[in-house]
């Protein structure tokens, strides 16, 4: 469930202390990087989406660099998150850590009705895990499809899935995999919150 959503992010109130915050947390570069390679974006895309340039944006990866407050809205933005996403990455100070606290989930709201909370500590890896929660009627109704595998487990609620030509209707419970090459499609069909626990590989936020 890579970058697919069709509203926009939702961006609530920001705290300026919390973005200065931000800034100035040492492991911010590595954050940058791993979201923008999640998402294929080369430097040079980058730079041309934030009008930043290739050179500074490498060394703020690099951490020989810190942005301004002004070009990590510019970054933030051209990633597909709100600034906000950064805000949890520096509360928890351990990029190594194994864990994810459930008070420092990063999450991504989006105007469709799905919010999006990443499980693994970071996009550096193989594995995505996300916590995904669909309000009543939303989802996804282009279908899409990209490379990897998919699998999750439906927490709550009820999911319809499209996989190909073929739709599955899933309960609390029943649980999915499927090649993400496959064209698919999902929404949350009830008058309730869905709850889905998804995982995919490689990471693709």
């Amino acid at each position: 469930m890579p970058n697919h959503h069709e509203g926009g992010v939702v961006c609530n109130a920001i705290d300026i202390d919390e973005v200065e915050s931000s800034r100035l947390n040492p492991g911010l570069g590595e954050d940058i990087r791993d979201l923008r390679k999640s998402k294929g974006l080369t430097l040079g895309k980058l730079a041309e989406l934030t009008g930043l340039s290739t050179g500074f944006i490498s060394q703020i990866e690099r951490g020989q660099n810190r942005p301004s407050v002004t070009a990590l809205f510019k970054i933030s933005r051209a990633l597909g998150v709100s600034v906000s996403w950064f805000f949890n990455a520096s509360s928890s100070g351990d990029r190594k850590s194994a864990i994810v606290r459930s008070g420092d989930r990063r999450s991504i709201a989006y105007s469709d009705g799905i919010k999006d909370e990443l499980l693994t500590p970071t996009l550096g890896g193989g594995l995505e895990l996300l916590s995904c929660a669909f309000a009543p009627g939303s989802g996804v109704g282009t279908v899409y499809s990209h490379q990897g595998e998919e699998a999750g487990v439906v927490i709550s609620g009820t999911l319809d899935l499209w996989v190909g030509d073929t739709r599955y209707r899933l309960n609390a419970g029943d649980s999915f995999g499927f090649d993400s090459a496959t064209p698919h499609r999902y929404r949350n069909p009830s008058n309730e919150k869905t709850v889905v626990i998804w995982a995919i590989a490689p990471s693709g936020f």
